[in-house]
């Protein structure tokens, strides 16, 4: 059974982490990847080099731990393009506490805002209004406090802070390739308007 054919969770690649002896967060490199294939269309070998060097090995201890990682970066590129608009950070989930879910998504944006930041300023010109507003609120989402209590009130509280990190992943890559994904809804000139907008590729 083919693990590429499996929704990748949290803990499964948090395990081939732990196998390598690296305390490294999966979190914070799913953020990097995220900004990584939408600023900079990552390869799967260029991938495999940078968490190689995270986990401090010249490569993967074996085919199924290479397997994992590759199908991390094609899980989150599938999602990121596709029309359901249904990208998830790999993020802790409900069979972790709330402060390790906190913990996950401060290091899930810190990944993601390394990228960002790296990004010349003629690039950050060309970006939406909406875009450059949902990057800037990420800021602050560096510094959330971790340690909290198991309460409905910061469960309800961690939801919208991962909601809003969710949506500023996909306007980045939508904004970075226009008509992918093909979202029906939007109107016809608009996405034409985008296209002649953006700024080609180098």
């Amino acid at each position: 059974m083919s693990i590429i054919n499996e929704q990748l969770d949290f803990a499964t690649v948090a395990n081939v982490f732990l196998a390598h002896g690296s305390m490294q967060s999966p979190a914070f490199y799913d953020g990097r990847l995220c900004a990584e294939l939408a600023l900079a269309d990552l390869t799967a070998e260029r991938w495999l080099e940078e968490v190689s060097l995270a986990l401090n090995v010249d490569q993967p201890d074996s085919r199924d731990d290479a397997d994992v990682l590759l199908g991390w970066r094609r899980q989150t590129l599938d999602a990121l393009g596709a029309a359901e608009l249904n990208y998830e950070p790999l993020l802790p989930d409900e069979l972790f506490s709330l402060s390790e879910r906190a913990q996950g998504l401060r290091d899930w944006v810190q990944g993601f805002t390394e990228v960002v930041n790296e990004t010349d300023g003629e690039t950050y010109e060309t970006w939406s209004a909406p875009l450059r507003e949902a990057l800037e609120d990420l800021g602050p989402l560096t510094a959330i406090e971790v340690d909290i209590a198991d309460d409905p009130e910061n469960e309800n509280d961690l939801f919208a802070l991962t909601e809003h990190a969710r949506m500023a992943a996909m306007l980045l890559y939508t904004e970075q390739h226009p008509g992918d994904p093909q979202v029906e809804q939007v109107d016809q000139e608009s996405a034409e308007a985008a296209n002649d907008e953006t700024p080609p590729h180098h």
